[in-house]
């Protein structure tokens, strides 16, 4: 499109254009969509059954103390070299 001087009309499509078509960021009725979309997505979630849930969590509490007795002893282990070679 040509203006007179015969530049385009470079105000079309401009920021200020966008902003004014485009809904703001924050808004009640976007609140209350995010809101049921959360909702139904969460009805999507498949839990593990109690039995699973208990096997795993012991899984992971036993790992927990192997590294930590692990890494526990490797830090006295060369704690003790160090005071060692330094005294």
């Amino acid at each position: 499109m040509a203006t007179k001087g015969g530049k385009a009309d470079r105000t079309k499509g401009s920021r200020a254009d966008r902003s004014k078509k485009e809904k703001p960021w924050f808004a009640p009725s976007q609140i209350k969509q995010f809101s049921g979309e959360v909702k139904s997505e969460c009805l999507k979630i498949v839990w593990p059954k109690r039995k699973a849930t208990f096997a795993l969590t012991g899984i992971v509490v036993v790992l927990s103390l192997v590294v930590s007795v692990y890494l526990g002893s490797v830090d006295l282990l060369l704690g003790r070299m160090i005071s060692w070679l330094l005294h």
